[in-house]
């Protein structure tokens, strides 16, 4: 009777087993609005997608970064453009997923998934960043972004970094939602005073907006100017120069030295 018992009971745990291995798990699936450690998940449409890319000019030659890159799909379209592209995402859940459709998608050669903290990140070696972040997460990271080098492009889902100008905004048509894409170019850090060979130019700056004189024999001249990444437009007494920061010098048609403060 007990060897009878003992097999039964074999027999029903073999079978449970059995369904419970016949029943795969549910692939992870996000919702909208869901809440992260410092933004919700709210998907960019694709077609704002591939005009953030094509306003930043994606090209091979780039590595795009997504900061909260959520389902990845910034980031497996700039690799679809044959950049080299890196998401930071804080939920690892996103990160699997993410990965998984990029290998669905035949871009994980070029597209990486990392586990991380947005406002630790390393984004230092970006000629790209493409983001959608609320204005908070963006005035938080004003500064990181300012540290890059110039010409970097943001580019960005309806949002504006708090009190920066974006240099280039465009909207997509037939679109209910998230319909404007905004983009910036890391100016250079030009404010202060310059021996130049027209005299002593004093900038200041506000992002990538100049204004200040330049000091002649003749008196003080005042100038105002744009910066897009390192190709500053100075105007001059209504003649506009041509001008590119180099670290510590001006080259073009005012070149010129950084003095010391």
């Amino acid at each position: 009777m007990r060897r009878h018992i003992l097999r039964g009971t074999v027999a029903v745990l073999l079978a449970g087993a059995s369904a419970g291995a016949q029943t795969p798990q549910k692939p992870y699936e996000p919702e909208i609005g869901q809440g992260g450690k410092d933004v919700v998940w709210v998907p960019t449409p694709p077609a704002l997608v591939e005009k953030m890319l094509d306003m930043a000019q994606v090209t091979a030659d780039d590595l795009v970064m997504d900061l909260g890159s959520g389902d990845g799909r910034n980031i497996i379209a700039a690799a679809r453009r044959g950049a080299r592209a890196i998401g930071v995402e804080y939920n690892p859940d996103m990160v699997a997923l993410s990965t998984r459709l990029a290998d669905e998608a035949g871009v994980s050669g070029r597209a990486t998934f990392i586990e991380g903290d947005m406002f630790t990140a390393d984004i230092s070696k970006a000629t790209v960043m493409a983001l959608f972040l609320l204005p908070a997460n963006l005035e938080k990271l004003r500064d990181t972004f300012l540290a890059l080098a110039p010409g970097t492009r943001l580019v960005m889902n309806t949002f504006d970094i708090p009190d920066w100008a974006p240099d280039e905004k465009a909207t997509i048509e037939n679109c209910a939602s998230w319909c404007t894409a905004h983009l910036y170019y890391v100016p250079a850090q030009i404010e202060g005073r310059w021996a130049t060979s027209r005299g002593t130019l004093t900038l200041r700056q506000a992002f990538q907006v100049v204004a200040g004189t330049l000091t002649t024999p003749n008196g003080d001249v005042p100038v105002n100017g744009r910066l897009r990444g390192a190709a500053l437009t100075l105007d001059v007494e209504g003649a506009p120069l041509q001008v590119t920061v180099r670290g510590d010098r001006l080259e073009g048609a005012l070149t010129g030295t950084r003095l010391p403060r």
